[in-house]
């Protein structure tokens, strides 16, 4: 119980001193998101050490919203990296001292190549913070550990306030759930909004394809070869029916005309089809929000047959 109530402490330390840092927010926020959105380049987040890591994630949620953003280290660019800086780049330099020698050694070449200077440090009254343009205030009274030295307090509010820039940026931007998917295409966001029907359906050799007068002999043997619980039925290279499963079963009813029956007497005529540039998200939903749900649907350009989708390959892709 004692290292569970001192875990809920750090956590409570940790809030209060979010708090703090939050009621700083001021007129500098505003600055420096107008800055950005007004940069005619990228933003480069620098620092070193704690701050160089919460530097490396800051960087990461921008350019996964739509703001083209690098991070280098400090360090690296005492030895060259300096090279990614352009004159219309922001830099955010990260140190809540403002008073890190990489950090402050790096800032007299930013400003000879004219990029603009955000800090983020817990001493506006620092070298870094006296030479920035702007300031976003991170600064902490204590840190959650016990001798008041490993960063803990002041990495959290770093992140928390690079995340409030990112998302301030976004919201600027009109970044879109669609344009995140751009960006995170092996997520499942990623996969929902920018899957089409194309990339998931069965095709060409695959397709349970049979003409209009074919015999229900030929039916079930094609539905069992090709595994789709589903056979397209053609006349002259244009569908006008299809047969599931289900169509099977209300055949089998006819006992004493069953092998008699030919394709156009069992066949769904009226059936729902798709186009192979539809969303695989949409088609889901046309095949979900329904009386009867459907578990299979065709893919059609014009009346010809070119694939075939089931509800399984949409869910592999899509989820729920």
């Amino acid at each position: 119980m004692e290292m569970i109530n001192f875990a809920k402490e750090i956590f409570n330390i940790e809030i209060e001193e979010l708090k703090r840092v939050r009621d700083k927010i001021s007129n500098e926020m505003m600055v420096a998101v107008k800055m950005i959105l007004e940069s005619k380049g990228k933003v480069v987040i620098t620092g070193i050490g704690k701050s160089g890591i919460i530097g490396k994630k800051i960087a990461a949620t921008m350019a996964s919203t739509g703001t083209y953003a690098v991070f280098m280290n400090s360090a690296e660019g005492l030895h060259g990296d300096l090279g990614i800086i352009s004159p219309k780049d922001v830099v955010i330099a990260i140190s809540n001292s403002g008073n890190s020698d990489e950090v402050i050694s790096i800032i007299p070449s930013v400003k000879k190549i004219g990029a603009k200077l955000i800090a983020m440090t817990g001493n506006p009254n620092s070298r870094l913070g006296v030479a920035s343009d702007v300031v976003l205030n991170i600064g902490v009274e204590k840190e959650a550990c016990p001798m008041n030295l490993a960063p803990t307090c002041s990495t959290t509010a770093t992140l928390v306030m690079g995340d409030a820039l990112s998302i301030i940026l976004t919201k600027e931007r009109g970044f879109k759930p669609e344009n995140f998917a751009v960006y995170h295409p092996g997520g499942s966001l990623g996969r929902r909004l920018l899957m089409k029907v194309k990339d998931v359906m069965h095709k060409e050799s695959a397709l349970p394809i049979l003409p209009i007068g074919s015999d229900v002999d030929s039916i079930i043997l094609t539905m069992t070869n090709k595994r789709l619980g589903v056979v397209c039925i053609v006349q002259d290279n244009e569908m006008v029916g299809i047969i599931t499963e289900g169509d099977i079963r209300r055949a089998l009813k006819r006992r004493e005309k069953f092998f008699d029956l030919k394709a156009e007497d069992i066949m769904t005529r009226n059936f729902i089809s798709v186009g192979e540039e539809i969303m695989a998200m949409d088609a889901m939903e046309l095949m979900e929000n329904r009386e009867s749900q459907i578990s299979v649907l065709p893919v059609l350009k014009g009346r010809e047959v070119i694939g075939v989708v089931r509800i399984h390959d949409l869910l592999n892709v899509v989820g729920k």
